[in-house]
């Protein structure tokens, strides 16, 4: 089987003075992610790897790009799944963590359940000697600036909507093996304790080697109802393409909830897509050596690996 991998750093609005730097972090995690599988590595190394280097990116909404919620906070969420036994680790609510997906991962390995939040995940984190980082060191300051203009404006919820949140990445290896990853600071100015879809089995993502692997990104709450993730691989063990499944999953959740998003999928056979129904989404694959990225809809650009890498 041909490694083949693909991330998404969000859907949503993106500002033209951002997109360099959204384009240039999700190319670099892509190529970091592949890199694992080109050595051989398995579908669930390189997802952790690829979505960590986006939390430790400030112009994602995770890990240090996180949005604050009402008190000023970050509260982050993730999960990580293993196509091959159907395995999962999971945290949400979670602060003072720099890469909220490590933690996930020593979720589903170090015991047997399958979701950490809040307090107990803040104490596990500290048993297995996850380093804790002061609070503010994962405030930016453009974090701080949106929160702030909300809590001024007293915003309308909805326009978290198309607010860019989420990043995530799907993988199938050598041994054809798949696996996701999805990392959130979830919506701007939330309730304290508000967990999304990036947390929840089948809805921020999902992983069986016998159709797919998923990661999404977009409105929590249409996700969750929906369980969009799920929904997308059932279409798909029905016959449907990746794309194809992808897209009806997407206008099944906005026309049944109102809920705006996208997704990444990589088939059992190895083929991928991306696809959204928000303004953008960020998004880059790499397949056979060859790099794929884009951010709005129909934008396509191709490059050799070897080509993005000498240009970094």
């Amino acid at each position: 089987m041909k490694p083949v991998i693909v991330v998404h750093g969000g859907a949503g609005r993106i500002f033209k003075d951002r997109e360099e730097g959204i384009r240039s972090g999700v190319i670099r995690a892509a190529l970091k992610g592949y890199s694992i599988l080109k050595q051989g590595g398995s579908a669930l190394d390189a997802t952790e790897e690829a979505v960590a280097s986006m939390e430790d990116d400030p112009h994602f909404n995770a890990g240090c790009g996180s949005v604050l919620n009402e008190n000023g906070e970050v509260e982050m969420d993730a999960i990580i799944m293993d196509g091959k036994n159907l395995a999962s680790g999971a945290v949400s609510a979670v602060t003072c963590i720099a890469n909220p997906i490590n933690l996930a991962r020593l979720v589903m390995e170090k015991t047997e359940h399958m979701l950490l939040t809040d307090r107990g995940a803040k104490l596990f984190a500290k048993v297995m000697d996850v380093p804790e980082i002061p609070g503010e060191k994962l405030i930016t300051e453009r974090s701080l600036e949106r929160w702030k203009k909300k809590l001024e404006a007293d915003s309308n919820p909805v326009e978290f909507k198309k607010e860019p949140g989420t990043v995530g990445a799907v993988a199938i290896d050598n041994e054809g093996n798949v696996a996701c990853a999805t990392s959130t600071g979830g919506l701007s100015n939330k309730l304290v304790g508000r967990v999304g879809d990036s947390a929840c089995i089948g809805c921020g993502g999902y992983a069986d080697n016998q159709v797919g692997a998923v990661s999404t990104t977009g409105h929590g709450e249409s996700i969750m109802k929906v369980v969009l993730a799920r929904l997308l691989l059932y279409h798909m063990e029905q016959g449907m393409s990746p794309e194809k499944a992808a897209d009806t999953a997407l206008n099944y959740m906005k026309t049944r909830v109102g809920g705006l998003g996208g997704v990444i999928v990589v088939s059992s056979s190895g083929d991928w897509a991306a696809r959204f129904s928000t303004n953008q989404m960020s998004w880059a694959t790499v397949k056979d050596d060859q790099l794929q990225y884009g951010i709005h809809t129909g934008e396509l650009y191709t490059s050799s690996v070897s080509e993005a890498l000498g240009s970094k």
